[in-house]
């Protein structure tokens, strides 16, 4: 039987708001899945990126109503990627509400900013990660 695998990609929420919520997931290099992502050249995988913005709407979402139950990944659209997140960053996520669907699903936009560790004060943060998803209640079939 295979163990499930959790990944707490949320540090701390800097702000939060039924509407809007922003996090900060700081990378380190001890974490399990930059090991082979790439042995060389450690980066946080994209699709790490992606579920660092699905838990922050997550977070979101227990703060708005801690009763409506755990949500899972339902669509992603207009998916971009920027700037690699390296051992070192920290990433400023910030996710918002757009819609509260009939069905229990969510629709939100988010994005990610990389802090680099050795960015000058004037140097702007540049984005890693941004598009807009879809949360929704889980399907059991019988």
């Amino acid at each position: 039987m295979l163990a499930a695998m959790h990944f707490d990609l949320v540090d701390r929420v800097l702000e939060s708001s039924p509407e809007r919520i922003v996090t900060l997931k700081c990378v380190s290099g001890a974490e399990e899945y930059l090991q082979d992502h790439f042995p060389t050249f450690p980066v946080l995988p994209g699709v790490m990126m992606i579920e660092s913005m699905v838990q922050a709407a997550r977070r979101m979402l227990e703060l708005r109503d801690p009763a409506l139950g755990r949500h899972v990944l339902g669509q992603v659209k207009a998916l971009k990627y920027g700037a690699f997140v390296r051992p070192g960053d920290a990433m400023r996520v910030e996710v918002t509400l757009h819609a509260a669907r009939d069905d229990g699903s969510y629709d939100f936009k988010g994005s990610a900013q990389v802090l680099r560790a050795e960015a000058r004060p004037e140097e702007p943060p540049v984005t890693s990660v941004s598009g807009r998803f879809s949360l929704r209640p889980p399907r059991f079939s019988a």
